[in-house]
């Protein structure tokens, strides 16, 4: 194993001193969250398989994996705080995800440290287009919704037995800086930069909810300092109300100063993405959601940790900046 260390920002602080916070995951959200609490003058540590990764200056980076039960104790044993953004190939998240999470879980709790978890809306299902809440039941139908329920009544668990001190965080579809594999990631922004279509899903005239990258990050983040947000999950901040992901369209050519165009893939087209495409064959089960309204509503997290969600001038700003800076760096 590797390590990267950094110094201390805080001259009157050691390293030594200041509580640890793991991040499992160097994906957009485990990235935005290292540079979250790195900017709060915590010690943070990233885990991911090649202890290596473009990361904020000052946040170490430690190889280990995820599904060894044994390796996950270890990289644990110093932690206050785990956080748990990993994730796998979407063909291999049915198998691999519980994975993780046992181990995980047992890591964290091994080193009597809080685990917060990055979760997806998944198990809730079709709403039909109901607003989801905190008080949404679990409908899921599809594969990996069941799972992620299974994961999550599993984890909430874990608290109630006093194993593990947890929060779930749940995020909408992201946006935002490094935001790629996303219904509003590189199929949306690199072609809008170049006047080419940006594809988006289903039908565009529903509203749909987003979660800017930053928000999720901070959402994150705060669920880790607040013992009153522990043995609950969470539906961290999104854009309010939801637009539709036409309007989303009318917003980023706002933000680019140009008009843009759409596409709208239709579910046909994602099973025929899927006879060579292992993503798009297992996000085909997926695809209720660009064919409902997908709103989530996020007040009760917002009123009792006091995040709101970025202004979505401001969020798609800074995304389309991001996108710009990665296209010139391409030439």
């Amino acid at each position: 194993m590797t390590v990267t260390n950094s110094q201390p920002t805080d001259p009157t602080t050691t390293e030594h001193d200041r509580d640890l916070h793991l991040i499992f995951g160097t994906g957009p959200a485990g990235t935005t969250l290292s540079e979250v609490l790195l900017s709060q003058n915590k010690r943070v540590r990233c885990i991911n398989r090649s202890g290596k990764a473009d990361l904020p200056p000052g946040v170490e980076v430690q190889a280990g994996n995820a599904l060894d039960s044994a390796a996950v104790r270890e990289l644990c044993k110093d932690a206050a705080v785990v956080y748990h953004c990993a994730n796998v190939p979407y063909p291999q998240q049915v198998e691999l995800m519980p994975r993780f999470g046992a181990n995980i879980i047992e890591g964290a709790a091994r080193a009597n440290a809080k685990l917060i978890v990055l979760d997806t809306l998944y198990m809730y299902g079709q709403t039909h287009g109901s607003p989801m809440t905190e008080e949404t039941p679990y409908a899921a139908t599809t594969r990996k919704g069941r799972m992620r329920a299974q994961l999550a009544e599993g984890y909430l668990a874990a608290h109630k037995a006093g194993t593990v001190r947890v929060a779930l965080g749940r995020a909408a579809d992201f946006f935002g800086p490094r935001v790629l594999n996303s219904a509003l990631g590189d199929r949306v922004f690199p072609p809008a930069l170049a006047g080419k279509p940006m594809q988006l899903l289903g039908n565009l005239e529903l509203p749909h909810s987003y979660a800017y990258i930053g928000d999720v990050a901070r959402g994150l983040g705060a669920l880790a300092e607040r013992d009153e947000a522990l043995g609950r999950a969470w539906l961290l901040p999104v854009v309010a109300p939801p637009p539709t992901q036409r309007e989303m369209a009318q917003r980023i050519a706002e933000q680019l100063g140009q008009p843009v165009r759409t596409q709208a893939l239709p579910k046909v087209a994602i099973r025929a993405f899927g006879l060579v495409d292992p993503f798009m064959r297992e996000f085909v089960e997926m695809f209720y959601q660009y064919t409902e309204p997908q709103i989530v509503d996020s007040r009760a997290f917002e009123q009792a940790l006091g995040l709101e969600a970025t202004p979505l001038a401001e969020a798609l700003r800074a995304t389309v900046s991001w996108y710009r800076r990665r296209a010139d760096a391409a030439v």
